[in-house]
């Protein structure tokens, strides 16, 4: 696909995974649907000049040693604290307390603050096991793997897919008691902030009608808006999603919301998918999409538009899905310092997590762009 196609903040997101996050650019190119060619040229246009970059690698390798620093003697100080019990019991107590804790600190240090020697617990710990025990330990490490892959979010059912689809046969209560006593479990819960309506000045008439089954891509995209808390103040998002798949094609992100916000994201879709025939855009009544510049621009790119019955968040309920999804798995779980670290974060899940790899119920455990490529492979077919 041509770089053409795709807005200035499109690009500087996907640089930023590169620059920033450390991502390769075949990964990165690879999740996103674009060239490497194309993306080794943002990456040119957009990154840091070389003195800035040195200056930078110079700061990154102070920081790398404090932190070292810091965490030696925040282990030398939380250790005690957490196996103050256990130093007062047996050896073999203690050897356990190292092996649940060897995950998060060094086993040296860990066996400097139980007071036993390293080849005593090496000794303990290369005890045989039982079948099971060594199938447990094995199945855990994928579990844990899958877990972490899908961005620490993904609940028993899901991990049970992914490791069917290894080839393991499990079932997904077995799934379910080794991520217990691993600890691990699945995002649940997220409050939405209460919205305040007014008076729209275009209504729409409500043709999707709660259809949300539809049967090819680009027949029919949903789209709203949501606030996104930091510490600079609130980061608006507006995303456009296609219902076939429902992957995100459209998104923008700006510190106001007014008609561009929305505008920018449909934009964003139109460039990308390019349809070919008129497309239903379902929305709320918000002033953004009841504006006439959004009506303008829907008349001019063969887009139909369709409006929620006002204060009933049912006839948009995908779009709200999918909002609860994001902040469920990834906005909750971070504290953003500002709105340039939420939008990285932001980008990073639905553009190299959301679409091309989180599994979703709807599209039979498929991603939405895995879903889409099998849809059109058998067009090829037929």
């Amino acid at each position: 696909m041509s770089s053409k196609r795709y807005p200035e903040e499109f690009k500087l997101e996907a640089v930023k995974q590169i620059t920033e996050r450390g991502h390769s650019v075949t990964d990165v190119a690879g999740r996103i649907g674009v060239s490497q060619h194309s993306l080794y040229a943002w990456v040119k246009q957009y990154s840091l000049p070389a003195e800035a970059r040195q200056e930078q690698q110079g700061q990154s390798v102070e920081i790398r040693r404090l932190k070292a620093e810091l965490k030696r003697v925040t282990e030398e100080r939380d250790i005690p604290k957490k196996g103050r019990r256990v130093l007062c019991q047996g050896i073999p107590v203690r050897y356990a307390f190292i092996r649940s804790q060897e995950a998060h600190h060094s086993v040296r240090r860990l066996c400097q603050m139980m007071t036993v020697h390293p080849s005593g617990y090496y000794v303990w710990r290369s005890e045989p096991l039982s079948p099971r025990q060594q199938e447990n330990q094995r199945l855990a490490g994928l579990i844990k793997q899958s877990w972490l892959e899908s961005g620490e979010v993904y609940g028993y059912r899901k991990i049970t897919e992914d490791l069917r689809d290894l080839g393991e046969r499990c079932g997904k209560h077995r799934v379910y008691r080794l991520m217990r006593v691993e600890g691990l479990r699945s995002q649940t819960g997220y409050r939405r902030r209460k919205s305040r309506y007014g008076r729209p000045a275009i209504v729409a008439p409500n043709r999707l009608e709660q259809q949300f089954d539809v049967q090819a891509p680009n027949q029919t995209w949903v789209t709203d808006i949501t606030y996104i808390r930091t510490h600079e103040g609130w980061l608006y998002l507006a995303v456009v999603l296609d219902l076939f798949s429902r992957q995100i094609i459209g998104w923008s992100m700006q510190s106001r919301m007014e008609t561009d916000l929305p505008l920018n994201a449909l934009l964003m879709a139109v460039w990308r998918r390019q349809p070919k025939s008129a497309v239903t855009i379902h929305s709320d009544q918000g002033s953004q999409f009841s504006s006439h510049e959004w009506q303008s621009f829907l008349k001019a790119h063969n887009l139909v538009a369709s409006m929620s019955r006002r204060g009933n968040c049912y006839d948009n309920a995908v779009v709200e899905s999918f909002f609860q999804l994001l902040k469920r798995e990834r906005i909750r779980r971070k504290i953003y310092a500002d709105r340039e670290e939420a939008r990285r974060d932001i980008f990073d899940y639905i553009e190299l997590f959301y679409n091309p790899k989180r599994r979703h119920s709807y599209t039979d455990g498929d991603s939405p762009v895995e879903f889409e490529k099998k849809y059109f492979n058998r067009l090829e077919s037929v």
